[in-house]
Order: structure tokens, then sequence, then C-alpha cells
């Protein structure tokens, strides 16, 4: 079983930047297919961006792309999302998704990172 812990949300300015960090412990990360995710309230959890568990291919909610990178490093155990341009439709709590190869019915999720983008 996997833990997972976001960390790196924050207020920003639109057309600001952060940096979110997903730190896994307690099993081999690269195991894992990773994603990010985000919610607000009154909505529905959504995809923002996905990474398969080498970082061979990823894939971008069409809102983000070319604004959001996704990234991972499997000898630190942690996933990025660089996030760029950031808009206020932005403004959502951000989770980390971890899916292991061997059973793709699985989920472990973290506890969220608060992102607010405002002047």
């Amino acid at each position: 079983q996997v833990q997972l812990v976001e960390s790196g949300g924050g207020l920003v300015q639109p057309g600001g930047s952060l940096r979110l960090s997903c730190a896994a412990s307690g099993s081999t990360f690269s195991n894992y297919a990773m994603s990010w995710h985000r919610q607000v309230p009154g909505k529905e959890r959504e995809l923002v961006a996905s990474i398969t568990r080498t970082g061979g291919s990823r894939d971008y909610a069409d809102s983000v792309k070319g604004r959001f990178t996704i990234s991972r490093d499997n000898a630190k155990n942690t996933m990025y999302l660089q996030m760029n341009s950031l808009k206020p439709e932005d403004t959502a709590v951000y989770y980390c998704k971890a899916v292991p190869t061997y059973n793709i019915k699985i989920q472990y999720w973290g506890q969220g990172t608060q992102v607010t983008v405002s002047s």
C-alpha cells in the first residue's frame, strides 16, 4: 500500500506559477501509474494530468494543455505538477492518485493541497 502526501499549494496571482509535489512512501513508486486531479466545492473531481509508471507517456485535460506539465522522479518517489499561466478557474483542491499496474481497480489518494488563483 502506498501513502501519498501533496505539497506546494498556495495563493498565487493570475499569470503566476506553482509547482505541486506528491511524495509517495510505503511501496515501490515505479509500480504505480500516477495522476493529478482537482475539485472545487459542488463539482465532481476532474482529471488534470496523468503519467505512466516510467514517465514515457503523459496526458492532459484540454483546459491545462500548454500550461501544466506533469513529471515524476522514481528515484525520489515523487511526482510533480508544474503549473504556469495560472487562471482563476484553476482554483481548486489538487489531489494526486496512484494506481498499481498489477491491479488497476485499486486507487490511492492523497489528502489534497489547496491552490487559489486570485488578485
